[in-house]
């Protein structure tokens, strides 16, 4: 039996509830550490499932910040700083990274215990040990005028990938890497292949690749 909410049910439901229903609705999304210095050099760390991409050419990503009502370290150091990293979570740290979400006064790799680390000259930290980390520049900012819901987007900058989950034709092997991800705000899951197929075209029959 299929359960039923309107428009007027979901908004009358109690916050908690009405939260979680809405963030499950997507399904599974990625799941990302943010790392932002601040200018005075507070690292600061923070798991994000609202990352998204935007664009091949020039490589471009997009983050969804909730309003930005109240201080949100992440979204300042990148407005004030222009960089950020993007660091893949795996099963070995995500009750670590899960607890990035506290409200900590000082730095969350420091209170985590989950490590930082710097490439060439790109300001922002990285996660030590993540399998897939990018280093991305502040593009433009956008306010989503339906809620004030910010929308960042990022320019890609720098990849560092472990090379076994890279393809021959560049797409990534999550699976290989062991991303792990997320739904609703709290509940994490490792991807499962069921299967790989050919580009659709009308009339060609799908193939495994």
């Amino acid at each position: 039996m299929m359960k039923h909410f309107d428009k007027a049910s979901i908004l009358e439901a109690e916050s908690f509830y009405r939260r979680d229903l809405i963030n499950s609705l997507s399904g599974y999304k990625s799941l990302n550490l943010i790392g932002t210095k601040s200018k005075e050099g507070l690292t600061n760390l923070a798991p994000f499932s609202q990352v998204f991409h935007i664009g091949a050419t020039p490589p471009l990503v997009g983050v969804l910040f909730r309003p930005h009502s109240v201080e949100r370290h992440t979204l300042e150091n990148i407005l004030d700083t222009a960089a950020f990293t993007l660091n893949h979570v795996t099963e070995g740290f995500y009750r670590q990274a899960h607890q990035t979400a506290a409200r900590y006064e000082g730095s969350e790799f420091e209170a985590t215990g989950i490590g930082e680390e710097y490439y060439l000259d790109f300001f922002a930290p990285f996660v030590k040990g993540s399998p897939l980390q990018i280093g991305c520049k502040l593009e433009e900012t956008q306010v989503i005028k339906a809620n004030g819901t910010v929308l960042v987007v990022g320019a890609i900058e720098h990849i560092w990938v472990d090379e076994k989950g890279v393809r021959m034709d560049g797409s990534l092997d999550l699976n290989a890497l062991g991303t792990v991800t997320v739904t609703g705000l709290d509940e994490y899951h490792l991807g499962q292949k069921i299967g790989r197929l050919s580009y659709p075209k009308p009339g060609r029959d799908l193939v495994e690749i």
